[in-house]
């Protein structure tokens, strides 16, 4: 549904509102040369029951992440013959587990077909080296808790820069739960310092569960983005809703609003020009002290949403290790 945009992000390129941003086959179409940047991609593709699309992946390396539905995934390159098919089970929605996944690099076909339709994601970044295709299986995924108290959420770290292998594609889910912040304190990679920051863009996709108990109420969240004083120095305050995405070319960004009976999910693809593929961030000075005060405090009860996790991470993690405010 296409919706016209209103408030304070209103005329504002780094807000797309859904269906602003459709293009094609895809209900969002995010390349480089759309969001003003060299590297992040983000396609959501719909696929009634028993099409299939297919597209080449020239010069970047793709995740096809399923949102919703099951699906097959055939990458065909010069070097195997009759290509290699992935089988994605998928799940019902983005609340109601983890996916697995399908990776296909740089210089492929690929084709996406559904038998029972669905919506699938697909995760892209500019590359320079070509690795395998790859079956990602949903048991491998990393789930894992951040934060605590009301700033608590759940990770899945799918394709996280320490889990699956990529050239330079960074990708991961968070769910918060209604009434949570998460993306707290705010944080930004949008300089490369060694070893304490990486210079990463970054698009947010975003999906808002409905009231619970069969109300028909739309959900929506909120998320802010502020000038670092590098770059275009992004200034955003938007009302997300299912099927917005915004965009990260620099700046401060968190938190990520999630209205009260409303869980929030959404994915970050995430991509740079770094020689090194990590995910280093830097505080808000303003803000970073919040940390301290989750010392002791337990994380959200109602967490984890769906599947096993492992507790949040440490307030503190070591100097030299990739801070873990990740969003």
């Amino acid at each position: 549904m296409t919706r016209t945009p209103t408030g304070p992000s209103a005329h504002s390129r780094y807000h797309l509102p859904a269906g602003s941003a459709a293009a094609g086959p895809y209900a969002l179409a995010v390349s480089p040369e759309r969001a003003g940047w060299g590297f992040s991609s983000l396609r959501v593709l719909p696929l009634a029951p028993g099409a299939a699309h297919t597209f080449r992946t020239d010069d970047s390396e793709w995740i096809v992440l399923p949102l919703r539905g099951s699906c097959t995934v055939t990458v065909t390159d010069g070097d195997r013959d009759g290509g290699e098919t992935f089988t994605l089970r998928g799940r019902a929605d983005v609340f109601s587990g983890v996916s697995d996944f399908a990776y296909a690099p740089r210089d492929a076909e690929v084709t996406v077909a559904s038998a029972g339709g669905g919506r699938f994601a697909l995760t892209g970044a500019r590359c320079a080296n070509r690795l395998p295709a790859r079956y990602g299986p949903a048991g491998a995924v990393p789930v894992e808790l951040r934060g605590a108290g009301h700033c608590t959420r759940q990770v899945h770290n799918f394709a996280a820069a320490d889990v699956f292998e990529a050239d330079r594609l960074i990708a991961v889910e968070v769910l918060t739960p209604g009434g949570n912040w998460s993306s707290y304190p705010p944080h930004k990679h949008d300089e490369a310092r060694p070893g304490e920051e990486s210079r990463l863009e970054e698009i947010y996709y975003f999906e808002i569960a409905r009231a619970p108990g069969g109300r028909a109420a739309e959900g929506v969240g909120y998320q802010r983005v502020t000038p670092s004083g590098r770059g275009v120095g992004a200034d955003l305050l938007a009302e997300v809703r299912t099927g917005d995405a915004v965009l990260i070319p620099d700046g401060w960004h968190g938190p990520s609003m999630a209205a009260p009976g409303h869980d929030m999910y959404y994915l970050n693809v995430m991509a740079g020009p770094g020689d090194e593929r990590q995910w280093l961030i830097s505080d808000h000075p303003d803000h970073a002290w919040i940390r301290d005060t989750w010392a002791g405090e337990p994380p959200d009860p109602r967490l984890p949403l769906t599947g096993p996790a492992r507790p949040a991470r440490p307030a503190r993690p070591a100097p030299v290790e990739p801070p873990e405010d990740r969003p």
